[in-house]
């Protein structure tokens, strides 16, 4: 902590884009860079950015590797919707040890279309996940609902002393 009693330590955090027309080259990673871009304005250190196709073993092989060793925030862009090939909650079920439900919930309630979101949070060892929407503009409005929490979050996961 600074002299203010800030936390000084630094944050960092993952972003993986979940596309197959990414993958395949024919759509751009708007979400990605935008999710970036708004995790470094929120003083996180982004590490790594990474990219799988959709698909639940795509995404939980990329997420546990993505993960493996890493005290931070990991967060998923696309796959959360109700189209066939949308399972980032399901690939993100099979290696998490532990949800978060209410960081979730936070993220479903920024505007009505947040309800056709099917996105988890959870935790994996000292690595908290959130899927967000596919959308650069939903991604965006459902991270900046729980931005505020992930950084007591991380030091608590990482069982940093905090002040509550």
């Amino acid at each position: 902590m600074n002299a203010a009693g800030q936390h000084t330590e630094s944050l960092f955090a993952k972003v993986l884009t979940v596309s197959d027309g990414v993958v395949a080259g024919s759509r751009v990673d708007a979400s990605g860079e935008a999710l970036a871009t708004q995790l470094e304005a929120a003083g996180f250190d982004v590490v790594e950015r990474g990219l799988t196709a959709d698909g639940a073993e795509n995404v939980a092989t990329a997420m546990r590797r993505m993960s493996a060793g890493f005290s931070g925030l990991l967060v998923s862009t696309g796959g959360t919707g109700f189209a066939p090939r949308d399972l980032t909650p399901e690939g993100t079920r099979m290696m998490i040890e532990r949800e978060a439900p209410g960081i979730a919930e936070a993220c479903r309630l920024v505007n009505p279309l947040g309800r056709l979101s099917r996105g988890i949070a959870g935790i994996a060892g000292k690595c908290i996940i959130v899927n967000l929407p596919g959308s650069p503009k939903g991604c965006v409005e459902q991270l900046a609902a729980v931005l505020d929490v992930l950084p007591h979050a991380i030091r608590l996961l990482a069982d940093t002393p905090t002040s509550h």
